[in-house]
């Protein structure tokens, strides 16, 4: 009897070795981060008005499910210091392709001279958007002045 116990332990012990073997290596490690890439520098003259003080652009494609709601979100933020584009990817691949776009939505708010000031990957609230260009507009104003700010972990440059 205490041969067939031993061969039984043996078993049992060489079984759970083998499924947690198994189960570790069909275990994907998440990524530390996304790899999704914001543009640090825009080249004004790509996009309507390259003269007003902000531009917010949208980079999308007509077969993101966020997108659509992200254009009806960017869309508000038009004024007479706001120039909006939406840049999706099946009308201008090139501006996709020369930002290095390879993740979408993405939005950024660049200043006058084209520099990125704050940035969002993926789906952003209203809220969130209309603050951070609030912020960049007249710092103080926003409750949350780190919004869409690089590296602020929201899934802007740095983050």
């Amino acid at each position: 009897m205490g041969t067939r116990l031993t061969i039984a332990l043996v078993l049992l012990v060489a079984a759970a070795a083998a499924a947690w073997s198994l189960e570790r290596r069909g275990r994907a490690e998440p990524p530390a981060r996304g790899s999704a890439a914001v543009p640090a520098q825009l080249d004004r003259r790509d996009f309507p008005r390259p003269d007003a003080t902000w531009l917010v652009v949208l980079f999308s494609s007509a077969t993101c499910e966020s997108c659509a709601s992200m254009g009806e979100k960017v869309r508000v933020l038009e004024s007479t210091e706001v120039a909006v584009a939406d840049v999706e990817f099946g009308e201008r691949p090139d501006l996709h392709e020369r930002y290095g776009i390879d993740a979408v939505p993405v939005v950024a708010v660049a200043d006058v001279r084209g520099v990125t000031r704050a940035a969002f990957v993926g789906r952003a609230t209203a809220t969130d958007l209309w603050a951070a260009v609030a912020e960049l507009r007249c710092p103080g104003t926003s409750p949350e002045p780190g919004l869409g700010g690089l590296g602020d972990g929201r899934g802007a440059p740095g983050g």
